[in-house]
């Protein structure tokens, strides 16, 4: 079948990778395509261009219009709907949808779900056995009692740790759209969770040192969730730095952004980690990660503060040496003078 200019236009016009298939051949096919499926497809056959067992049943199928899931096509983790439309003079326009996002996005949601369920699933079974444990065996010396009732309240209080950063992730998530605008001093925000952290430093021997000049901008933020930042990133400082090594919270104005960045002397993290820190439930090391207290969503929750508040988050580690956490923040909008 002979190509029109109209058939051209009509490719064309579509955003997503598109062709029209006759007697087995495509006969036209749009810029999208040829940059998908190799820029002289045309005239080429159906099964070269498209080489997928399933597309290709599909295509020499009778039944008309039909649609059919394809992976790949431009890579091993794309994912793509291919919808074929019969047309009035026996063609069959092919058009690829990309669906490698949203399979990318439910993919997450599984792992979210697997993971969670885990985090809590352990703790339980430690509640259970101790607690049918303590109600079985009326014989416990008050000692190991009183060990028990300690391993279930820890348990219980991770659990809980859990939970309400979950509770934290789905609320910034479901803010994520409105970018705060509220002027908030930073410099405040990190005195107050500095004085918040004083009893663990001191406990860990570790000095905090506040490096923030005087006259920094304000940030446009939301206050809360800036505290939150703060807590999270000094926690993971003290947690993973080493004992004895100071905490270093330092603040600059670059441009239009205000840099934030909280620097440890730890064990550091791994090239091929750096990447993935920021998922939940994602850690370096699970038991160490969990032994200190952790629940996996630290750095996640930093994230989508960052995300929310329209700033940038960047992360720098040496194995051996410690991690700086860089944030950037803008800075607040200047009042109009009236």
């Amino acid at each position: 079948m002979a190509t029109t200019i109209a058939d051209s236009a009509l490719l064309e016009g579509l955003t997503e990778p598109a062709l029209i298939a006759s007697d087995g051949r495509v006969a036209c096919a749009n810029a999208a395509a040829r940059e998908l499926l190799g820029e002289h497809i045309e005239g080429d056959p159906v099964a070269a261009a498209i080489a997928h067992p399933a597309a290709l049943e599909t295509l020499d199928g009778k039944d008309g219009d039909s649609e059919v899931e394809l992976t790949g096509l431009g890579g091993s983790r794309r994912h793509w709907l291919m919808r074929a439309t019969a047309l009035a003079n026996g063609a069959t326009l092919v058009r690829l949808v990309d669906r490698s996002e949203a399979r990318a996005a439910e993919q997450m949601r599984v792992d979210f779900v697997a993971n969670a369920s885990h985090e809590l699933r352990t703790p339980l079974s430690t509640l259970i056995g101790y607690t049918e444990t303590l109600r079985e065996q009326a014989d416990i010396d008050e000692a190991t009692r009183e060990r028990f009732l300690a391993v279930v309240h820890d348990e219980a209080r991770r659990m809980q740790r859990v939970v309400e950063d979950l509770i934290s992730l789905s609320r910034i998530e479901a803010e994520k759209f409105s970018a705060p605008t509220e002027a908030v001093a930073l410099g405040e925000l990190i005195d107050h969770e500095i004085d918040g952290a004083r009893r663990t430093a001191e406990e860990r021997e570790s000095a905090l040192v506040r490096d923030v000049p005087a006259g920094l901008p304000e940030i446009a933020a939301d206050r809360s969730q800036i505290l939150q930042l703060l807590d999270n990133l000094l926690t993971n400082a003290l947690r993973y730095g080493e004992p004895g090594t100071p905490v270093t919270v330092s603040a600059r104005a670059e441009g239009p952004m205000v840099r934030l960045s909280v620097a440890d002397h730890g064990e550091g993290i791994a090239p091929e980690h750096i990447a993935r820190v920021t998922e939940r439930f994602y850690r370096v090391d699970t038991s160490r990660s969990r032994s200190l207290g952790g629940t996996g969503l630290g750095l996640a929750i930093v994230k989508h503060i960052v995300e929310r508040h329209r700033g940038r988050l960047v992360i720098e580690s040496e194995l051996g040496r410690g991690t700086t956490i860089h944030v950037l923040l803008p800075i607040a909008a200047a009042e109009p003078v009236s």
